[in-house]
């Protein structure tokens, strides 16, 4: 059983920053996708970034130029990097992996799943 264990949450003012950590709980995988959702109360879980073993990320329109998702040289630890917050960004978000030759922000394609982090950004 994979285990994802995520850190950096918390609460910030309208523009402001946080980073969140992901580490994965396995071995460095040749083909894999670590990915970042992100649920608000009373909405569907959505996809806000997602990045392969070889380092390519793909991000939703709603984030793209402020947020960046990286990860590390052992391909076990996925970041996310978050500009500009917006208070429509507050949410619960949720670090989740797979093994994959295809990255996509679809929550039916992560089988592994962490506990996930609150973020909230006042006006």
């Amino acid at each position: 059983q994979v285990q994802l264990t995520e850190s950096g949450g918390g609460s910030v003012e309208s523009g402001g920053s946080l980073r969140l950590q992901c580490t994965a709980s396995v071995w460095t995988y040749s083909r894999h996708c670590m990915a970042w959702f992100r649920q608000a109360p009373g909405q569907e879980r959505e996809g806000v970034a997602c990045i392969d073993a070889d380092a390519s990320p793909m991000y939703a329109d709603s984030v793209k130029g402020r947020f960046t998702i990286s990860q590390d040289d052992r391909k076990t630890t996925v970041y996310l990097q978050m500009n500009m917050l917006k208070p429509n960004d507050t949410a619960v978000y949720y670090c989740a992996w797979s093994i994959t030759n295809y990255c996509a922000l679809s929550p039916s394609r992560f089988p592994h799943w962490g506990k996930g982090q609150q973020v909230t950004v006042s006006p």
